[in-house]
């Protein structure tokens, strides 16, 4: 089966080849989220993820479609990590799943809260490059424990066991 996975991040692709069997081909390929660079809420983050799924199966209607979109959301007055998945089959119909939330730390929030992206502000927070594309905020904050790849790999498991379940009906 081919499934498509909208962005060429390497973490988010890897997630996806983690749970789809060696006989499936995994292509990431450039498609818009339609929503801000950072999403702020979970509502735009889930539109992401939708939105970059429908792009993909639009770009090949045989095929699966998924989209991953990270985010972070507020409660409590706290800023949290947040990601929503949403797989869409050749059929269009969409499966949804969100993971793990953290809280992020106040100079983060503070960063945000200013306009400014997650990534560019971990990158600085660490001293790194493209801290998204390995082990992700996540990883930073759990010391390594849960990888940006490991985070996705969860929600990919979610939308996936969905949609085995309904081809299974």
């Amino acid at each position: 089966m081919k499934i498509y996975i909208g962005t060429k991040n390497p973490a988010k692709i890897e997630s996806v080849n983690r749970v789809f069997s060696e006989h499936d081909v995994v292509e990431g390929i450039e498609v818009e989220s339609k929503v801000s660079a950072q999403p702020y809420s979970d509502e735009e983050t889930l539109e992401g993820a939708i939105n970059r799924a429908r792009e993909c199966v639009n770009f090949k209607k045989t095929a699966l479609g998924i989209g991953l979109e990270g985010g972070v959301m507020e409660l409590g007055g706290e800023i949290f990590l947040c990601n929503w998945g949403a797989l869409v089959d050749q059929h269009e119909n969409v499966y949804t799943a969100s993971g793990a939330r953290i809280p992020l730390p106040e100079s983060i929030q503070s960063g945000l809260e200013k306009g400014r992206e997650l990534g560019d502000l971990i990158d600085e927070f660490v001293g790194k490059q493209e801290v998204s594309k390995n082990e992700g905020a996540v990883g930073v904050f759990t010391v390594g424990l849960v990888s940006r790849t490991d985070m996705f790999e969860h929600v990919v498991k979610l939308l996936k066991g969905q949609w085995d379940y309904d081809q299974n009906r």
